[in-house]
Formats: C-alpha cells, structure tokens, sequence
C-alpha cells in the first residue's frame, strides 16, 4: 500500500505568510521547518522537484517568485549569489509583488557592499531589506540549529527574527550588510583551517600517525577548530563528503571576504594565498565537489609530490 499524501500542518494564527524563494539544499529543509512552525508558506524553485518537495512538506509551490511574494508578509530570499538576488528583486519589483513596507530577508551568501546598495534602492521605494546568512550546513538546517547573522535596523531585524528564530541562533551584527560581511569572513576562516588542518593530518599520516588519534588531541589542545570537530570526523574520515556546502560556494565567499578587506584597507595576504590553493582544487574537482573533499585532493596531491622523508633527509 503506498503512504497517503501528507496533510499541511495547520498555520497558526497570527503566524505570517512566509514567501521563500530557493529551495536548494538549505532552502528545502528551512522551507520545511517555517511550514511545521505553522507558518503558510509559498515557496519557488527553478527546479520541480524543488517544488514537489515543498508540497510534500506542507507548503505552497508557486509559479514564480512573483507568485510567491505577491501578498506575502515576509519574502525570504535563499540565492547563489548577489547577481540573482538582485535579479529576483527587480523582476518582484517591476510586478508590484514588493509592496509599500515590504520586508525581504536575503539569506544568501552576498556580496555586503551589493547589499548595502540594494537597500538603498529598496528604501527609496519604500521596501525594507535584512541581510540573514547562515552557517551551520543541512544538518544545521535541518535541526533548526543554524546560526543566522542578522543585519538590519532594529525594528526590521525584530520582526524578520520572529520567522527566523525557528530556524536557528540569531546574532545581530549591526546595519543592513553586516550580516553578509561576517558570513564571508566567517567562511574565510573556515575555508583556511580546514585546508591547514588537512595538510597537518596527511603530514602526520605520512609519518605513521592515527588520523583518529591527532584528532582527539587537536580537540583537545589549541588546534581544535570547526574543521577538527565537524568536517574531519563527520563527512572527511568516513569518505562520504556531504556536508551539503560546494567547494565553488566556499571559494565564492572566501572571494568576497578578500574583496572586502581589500575594499576597506585590510590586509589579505594569508586569505588570498588559500584563495589560490581553493582555486585550483577547484579546477581539479567536478563542479558539484562538496567542500570537504579539498582533504581528499590534498592527499591525493602531495602522494604525487613526494614521498615520505628518508631518515637522511631527517638528519638534515
């Protein structure tokens, strides 16, 4: 006998309806849990089965973003990058989909200083814009546990964290693009130790060493980092490499990290050297190439470069 249709969770009264543009790897399962929150929400996806799997969810597929925002409380917006975000935005705004008061949450990873200039416009039409990456991954996603930076005025960030608050964490970061700034940084950080935790383990696996072994000590000592932690024990040791976050996304924040240290006087010399070792792991690796399985190029080329020490070369 096959599973009946699911039935859509009762909205909640008072709850808003959520127009949720993107459903991707992150988007679904946020989609997911605004629709098991109560909220009604209208989702769009170039994909189909993007939009079957909102239905089977409990949620509404529209037709269009223009369909899903039109009349929507909130429009939240989940987007590869600032090009289509602001793409998507012109073509709700040339449909009247975006109100006089409107509220959109950009919750992709976008360049801050594109949307501190899309705010602006907004603003000038009367439409209020709140920067909300995320970090966390599907899993984060998933369970609700993501962390979500938040920029925005006070007022606007206030009400965009009634929705957002059951999808994870909410940290403020101060004015519209903040969000967005800290997010590439953050990810500049990550992309960077997972690279040098990377080449550490394969030097000590070279050596002979336990890669489960250095790991509960770099855990344990001053080492230790989200790479340590998450990504070698969860998606890199068990040779699964899924945790849902493209190696050419992680290169494309840790791109607008240096852009903006760049665009505000800071320096970069350490980001944009391991935005050089990402870019050609990039080139290497299939274009869907989950991020974690830079560790796997990184070992699979320094066995081509070299071999282990000799004990003369020790002696040196």
């Amino acid at each position: 006998m096959s599973d009946p249709t699911p039935t859509a969770p009762e909205p909640v009264e008072g709850r808003a309806t959520v127009a949720f543009v993107g459903l991707g790897n992150m988007g679904t399962p946020m989609s997911s849990r605004l629709v098991a929150a109560g909220y009604t929400v209208r989702g769009f996806d170039l994909s189909d089965e993007a939009r079957d799997r909102l239905a089977q969810a409990g949620g509404i597929p529209a037709s269009s973003a223009t369909d899903a925002a039109t009349g929507a409380d909130l429009t939240v917006l989940m987007l590869p990058n600032s090009a289509i975000v602001t793409s998507v935005v012109d073509d709700l705004l040339a449909a009247g989909a975006l109100a006089d008061g409107a509220l959109v949450v950009d919750m992709s990873s976008s360049e801050p200083l594109e949307t501190r200039a899309l705010s602006k416009r907004l603003a000038a039409v009367g439409v209020r814009l709140v920067d909300a990456p995320v970090s966390g991954g599907v899993k984060g996603a998933q369970g609700g546990t993501l962390t979500i930076m938040v920029g925005g005025s006070d007022d606007d960030v206030a009400e965009a964290r009634a929705v957002l608050d059951h999808l994870g964490r909410v940290v403020p970061t101060g004015a519209v693009g903040s969000g967005h700034a800290v997010k590439a940084l953050n990810n500049l950080l990550s992309a960077t130790h997972l690279w040098v935790t990377s080449e550490a383990i394969e030097a000590g696996v070279r050596f002979g060493l336990d890669p489960e072994v250095m790991l509960s000590v770099f855990n344990g000592s001053s080492g230790r980092s989200g790479s340590t932690e998450n990504k070698w024990p969860n998606f890199i040791l068990p040779g699964t490499f899924d945790s849902g976050f493209g190696l050419r996304l992680m290169l494309k924040d840790m791109r607008i990290a240096a852009g903006l240290a760049r665009a505000v006087g800071a320096p970069t010399e350490l980001g944009e050297d391991a935005i050089g070792f990402w870019a050609t792991a990039a080139d290497a690796l299939e274009p869907a190439a989950d991020h974690t399985r830079v560790a796997e190029w990184i070992a699979q080329h320094a066995a081509v470069d070299s071999g282990p020490p000799s004990e003369e070369g020790e002696r040196r």
